[in-house]
């Protein structure tokens, strides 16, 4: 075994714009974000299409990939019980941050 891990130094890259967040709900359980786990959230990072985002939409935080394509901006959840999210000028919406890690509790 390593005499130690620090944490901080191995999740954080920026470490004033990088926040911890929990899991509510399971839009995103196929891809491996699930109830519960906490995710790391870097804010200084660009969002770019197929990153996992957390966004501020209409009043709510959501958990979403990021699709970028001709026919706009959608927010895709992995979960099959759930839909797309197409983004329009009528939605009040930013990405507020870049998902970097998931960490689980077995």
């Amino acid at each position: 075994m390593e005499p130690g891990i620090d944490l901080n130094a191995e999740l954080i890259r920026n470490p004033g714009s990088t926040f911890f967040g929990r899991v509510r709900g399971v839009s995103m359980k196929d891809a491996g974000i699930d109830e519960g786990d906490v995710l790391v959230i870097d804010r200084s990072l660009e969002s770019r299409n197929g990153a996992v985002a957390v966004c501020f939409l209409d009043g709510e935080f959501t958990v979403k990939r990021i699709s970028i394509s001709p026919e706009g901006l959608f927010l895709l959840p992995a979960n099959s019980d759930y839909h797309p999210i197409r983004i329009t000028e009528e939605n009040e919406f930013v990405v507020w941050g870049i998902v970097t890690y998931v960490i689980k509790k077995m």
